[in-house]
């Protein structure tokens, strides 16, 4: 059993099949494939050869035969004429033939129709279907000319055929039934050239060359209305493109968009200008549509910009504005060689729009002026040594400083986005804008004074006091600061802008005199603005005299009083007459107040005269105006006496000649107390006092001022001057409010000094930029 199994398993050696047989057989296998595979890849390789050789061959043919059929297509174009040539030849054979007969046939009219040819009937005949037939060839031509395109070529023959039959230009005589329907046939080609012609002026990427063709090829067929029009709808499609290319870069350069965008209207409306000059003439019609397209154009670009500017309330928004006005009536002056005047109609459309800028600027330009607890940063950061402002500095509050920069700091930055053709056609709305801003400033420095405001118009600055001037030095300072900006800062800033208007090429073009205008303009802006602070000014005399004048008690120390009593008939016959003690103190408290303004207003020698001719004129004028004053005079029951009259006399000649000593004498001044003098004499009169007799001449009242002007000065005046009552002690201690010791004279030679340093030059005039007495 175990030996059947191993011979199951392992065959006898007589089985196996020896290598070499295996290898002769395979051997043998393997050659005659490779052999095989040999002569199949060499079959395979002549049949890509020939196919190679048979393909180049092929694509020689295809080639010459490609050249062949172009040179047949010119031989057929150059057929096609040949025959339309003949076909002419022809047909001016026959019309010449048909019109001998036809004069044969009028010489020969005595003959019966029975005795006609029949041969000429057979001409005529013939001569007619040879008509058709070279009628029904153009017509054939034509559609060939119209299915290849060549349109230049069709209305060439088209123009040429209507020449040859005039009948098919208008209505003509369409009684012959052939005549009527060839005449259908002709217009039905020439509308379908039409068509192709406006679909070529319609093409997105027509060029401008292919666009002229198309339009004179319009106008050849008689279309010149219609080809206008295309003109003027391509040019405007053509804008519309770029526009919208544009369009997306504008919030990118908010400033600058305005000027490439009027570059681009402009520029469009100046080559379709020319275009339909060069191409249409001067038609007044044609003319006026693009007038008329022009307008819509400009519409459309003040819309834009409109549309695009950033928000009327920005900054930005007025140097938008001012690069419209500037770019867009430049481009304009530009286009009146062409006989396009746009200036008035972009004026027209662009002040809504400006003004609209102007006051939303404005309104933030008060806002940030008016503001005082939102001070800059990066100002404050500024030198402030260079400003003139800084002078001020150290005598008043810093808050009244950075408030008078920051102001400054507003009006220089909406200045400097104006151009100079929005400064030309803009710049008195923004004068009078400043001027405006300036009186609102003005009022809150109002606020900053002392005592309460009687001016109605000031119910909008409600707001808390930031800051508040007590002291003599520091309303100098505030008033010093305010006249800096009135006569320095904001005068040199508007010129500085407004002089670059007047070196303006661009305004070269528009045949305008800036200067003219514009120095008007200024001038009344500066009366504006003066006007402004004269308001502030006048509130500081105003309450600077009040204070003098009424006492803490409310009551009044200049009164009529002390023109009723005193010792004595005459101050002629005095041997030292002087003026009352309220006089007195008035030149005391004015040798003061001019100590004071000489150091705080160093170097401004102007607003020092004018504050004390201010001060001077308000106390005349109070006076003046004081009934209660007067009614003293009237009442038949208080005694009157000649030296009172005197004595008034001569404290208004001692007033004057105060403001004439000092150098700031005021032709105002003098007429009130003039007016003054005027009025006590005939009240004086009215009660019985003989002025003529009572009064010496005008020269010793003269002479007697100036006399006590020295003695004061000098301290001479002795002890009547040591003689003040209560009341009027209290006058010179109370108005001392910059220093702190008791004088023991109303006047030294120290004071005098002080004093007379205001008279740095003789007024001839009144002291005021404008005419006080107006």
């Amino acid at each position: 059993m175990e030996s059947s199994e191993e011979d199951d398993d392992f065959p006898s050696i007589e089985s196996i099949t020896s290598q070499s047989k295996i290898d002769s057989s395979y051997q043998s296998h393997t050659e005659k494939g490779i052999r095989k595979v040999c002569c199949e890849l060499l079959d395979l390789k002549d049949a890509v050869e020939n196919l190679c050789g048979n393909m180049q061959t092929k694509y020689l043919a295809f080639s010459r035969m490609s050249e062949e059929v172009v040179e047949m297509e010119h031989e057929l174009v150059e057929l096609k004429k040949h025959i339309s040539a003949q076909g002419i030849l022809v047909q001016d054979l026959m019309t010449g033939v048909s019109r001998e007969l036809e004069e044969w046939n009028s010489a020969n009219g005595n003959i019966g129709d029975c005795q006609q040819d029949p041969q000429v009937d057979e001409l005529q005949s013939s001569l007619l279907s040879d008509a058709d037939n070279r009628k029904a060839m153009f017509l054939e031509n034509i559609d060939v000319l119209l299915a290849e395109h060549k349109v230049e070529e069709a209305v060439e023959a088209l123009e040429a055929e209507e020449k040859k039959c005039p009948e098919l230009k208008g209505p003509g005589d369409t009684s012959s039934m052939e005549l009527s329907s060839y005449r259908s046939a002709f217009l039905k080609r020439k509308s379908m050239l039409e068509d192709q012609l406006i679909e070529i002026t319609e093409q997105p990427l027509v060029s401008i060359l292919e666009l002229k063709k198309a339009l004179s090829a319009l106008i050849k067929l008689g279309k010149g209305p219609l080809a206008h029009q295309l003109l003027l709808k391509s040019y405007g499609s053509r804008l519309q493109k770029s526009i919208e290319l544009f369009l997306p870069s504008c919030s990118v350069y908010p400033k600058t968009f305005p000027a490439t965008l009027s570059r681009l209207v402009f520029s469009i409306i100046s080559v379709t200008t020319k275009e339909s000059g060069l191409i249409f003439g001067d038609n007044p019609v044609y003319t006026n549509r693009v007038v008329q397209w022009v307008e819509w154009e400009i519409e459309y670009f003040v819309r834009l910009v409109k549309e695009n500017a950033p928000s009327s309330e920005t900054p930005f928004a007025l140097g938008t504005a001012s690069n419209c006005v500037q770019a867009s009536l430049t481009y304009s002056s530009m286009l009146e060689t062409q006989g396009l005047k746009l200036s008035k109609l972009l004026l027209v459309l662009l002040r809504p729009y400006i003004e609209e800028v102007l006051e939303l600027n404005f309104r933030w330009a008060r806002r940030a002026a008016l503001d005082v607890t939102e001070i800059d940063e990066s100002s404050l950061l500024s030198p402030r040594s260079m400003s003139p402002l800084s002078a001020f500095a150290t005598l008043s509050d810093s808050v009244l400083v950075d408030s008078g920069m920051k102001f400054m700091d507003i009006i220089e930055d909406i200045l400097a986005q104006l151009t100079p053709m929005a400064v030309l056609h803009f710049g008195a709305n923004v004068l009078t804008r400043i001027s405006q801003l300036f009186d609102k400033y003005m009022d809150m420095l109002i606020k900053s004074l002392p005592g309460p405001s009687d001016d109605d118009n000031l119910t909008e600055l409600k707001e808390v006091i930031h800051f508040r001037a007590e002291t003599d030095s520091e309303q100098l300072a505030l008033l010093g600061l305010a006249f800096t900006i009135l006569d320095e800062l904001l005068p040199l800033a508007v010129i500085k802008v407004w002089s670059l208007t007047n070196e303006s090429k661009e305004l070269e073009s528009e045949n305008i005199v800036p200067n003219a205008s514009i120095t008007a303009e200024l001038k009344e802006w500066k009366r504006s603005l003066q006007h402004s602070f004269d308001k502030l000014r006048d509130h500081f005399c105003r309450q600077y005299v009040l204070t003098f004048i009424y006492s803490r008690q409310g009551k009044t120390r200049l009164n009529a009083l002390i023109y009723l009593g005193g010792e004595g008939a005459d101050l002629y016959w005095d041997s030292d007459p002087l003026p009352s003690l309220p006089f007195q103190a008035l030149f005391s408290k004015l040798q003061q107040l001019a100590t004071v303004a000489g150091d705080v207003l160093l170097g401004k020698e102007k607003i020092q005269k004018i504050l004390l001719a201010r001060l001077t004129e308000t106390v005349v004028m109070w006076l003046s105006e004081e009934q209660e004053f007067w009614d003293v005079f009237e009442d038949e029951s208080v005694p009157l006496k000649p030296l009172g009259l005197q004595q008034l006399i001569l404290d208004m000649h001692f007033t004057v000649e105060i403001a004439c000593f000092a150098g700031y004498p005021s032709r105002h001044v003098h007429q009130i107390a003039s007016a003054i003098i005027a009025r006590a004499i005939r009240t004086f009169s009215a009660r019985g006092i003989d002025p003529q007799s009572a009064l010496p001449e005008d020269e010793w009242f003269v002479e007697t001022a100036r006399t006590a002007i020295n003695k004061l000065l000098l301290g001479t005046s002795g002890s009547d001057t040591s003689e003040v009552d209560e009341d009027h002690i209290i006058i010179h201690d109370e108005m001392v409010s910059d220093s702190d010791e008791t004088a023991s004279s109303l006047s030294s030679i120290e004071s005098f000094k002080s004093f007379a340093s205001a008279n740095m030059g003789e007024l001839d005039s009144p002291v005021y930029f404008t005419d006080p007495e107006g």
